[in-house]
């Protein structure tokens, strides 16, 4: 039996990836240059062995190249379409755990659990949620990247493509869009108060009158310095990261005792929705309370990032 040279290895190991068609004249243009090269050396005084071994050895891995022989990449992500899978990734990543967190937080207040219970199941759920958006966004592209086909942003590049600028929060039109609603808001709960919201019952509130007067109070206190953070963040031009902060402040005062008077049943007027809802009065209060828990987590929690981003994106700028 005839041993097998290092050349002989070589050219087996190289072809084991290169198809069939291609194999034989491949094999035979690989097998020439490498005996080119070792008669280059040989001429040079080297021996034989050491002459081979050091051609093999410049040549690299035998994957390597074959994979330069067909074209096959040999990356997962490669760089024609790593930022389309950056960008889908961000964007999962941004919406999915969150819908999923909220999703299944609400399912289990309607049904009674504790914020134990709730913790323990919506940690496990996120971390899940994550690593299946990492797995599957990534498989998608490693098939578009085998297969050829094109992505999101196929084609050169052009200065159409280019993104609109990033609002900083701090125009005129972010400062008049938070003093209306601000304003609009005040108005609201003085027409709840004085007039009522429920069309079929005048005078019936939809906040509890118990927060009359001194939550109230409070409460358009804590709106009037968020009228005064919108105002010095268009004064000044940019969030900062002290503006940043306030808002952050102003968020958490305003939300804690919110949430808390909420769950202590002491936020909605406990007749409003039996006195409009003869059968199932009770039990739509619930869900209500439960989905204005959330809405005011949520929008606490969404406002205070995205004034930090904005002070971190016009710090560096």
């Amino acid at each position: 039996m005839t041993t097998a040279t290092l050349t002989d290895r070589y050219v087996d190991a190289a072809m084991r990836t290169v198809p069939e068609a291609q194999r034989a004249d491949l094999a035979a243009e690989l097998r020439g240059s490498i005996d080119d090269q070792i008669e280059a050396r040989l001429g040079e005084g080297e021996d034989q062995a050491s002459a081979e071994r050091a051609v093999l050895t410049d040549l690299g891995d035998p994957d390597k190249l074959a994979a330069g022989y067909t074209d096959r990449p040999l990356w997962l992500v490669g760089p024609r379409y790593f930022l389309d899978w950056w960008r889908l990734l961000k964007l999962l990543l941004w919406i999915v755990p969150a819908c999923a967190a909220f999703g299944v937080s609400l399912a289990m207040v309607l049904e009674g659990a504790t914020f134990g219970e709730i913790v323990g199941a919506v940690v496990p759920l996120l971390l899940t949620v994550v690593v299946h958006i990492g797995f599957w966004t990534t498989l998608v592209f490693v098939v578009l990247e085998r297969t050829g086909h094109e992505t999101m942003t196929s084609g050169p590049w052009t200065p159409d493509q280019l993104p609109e600028p990033r609002q900083r929060g701090a125009g005129l039109g972010d400062m008049v869009t938070s003093l209306a609603f601000l304003a609009i808001f005040a108005g609201v709960v003085l027409w709840d108060h004085f007039v009522g919201l429920a069309p079929t019952q005048p005078g019936l509130p939809f906040l509890d009158p118990g927060l009359w007067p001194w939550w109230i109070i409070g409460l358009f206190l804590l709106m009037a310095l968020e009228a005064v953070l919108a105002i010095v963040v268009y004064a000044v031009g940019r969030w900062t990261p002290a503006l940043a902060v306030a808002n952050g402040i102003l968020n958490l005062v305003l939300a804690v005792p919110a949430l808390w008077l909420l769950f202590e049943g002491r936020l909605i007027n406990p007749e409003f929705f039996p006195t409009i809802v003869a059968d199932d009065g009770a039990k739509v209060g619930v869900i209500v309370n439960v989905v204005i828990g959330f809405v005011i987590a949520g929008i606490a929690i969404w406002d205070t990032v995205d004034a930090a981003m904005k002070a971190r994106r016009a710090s560096r700028g």
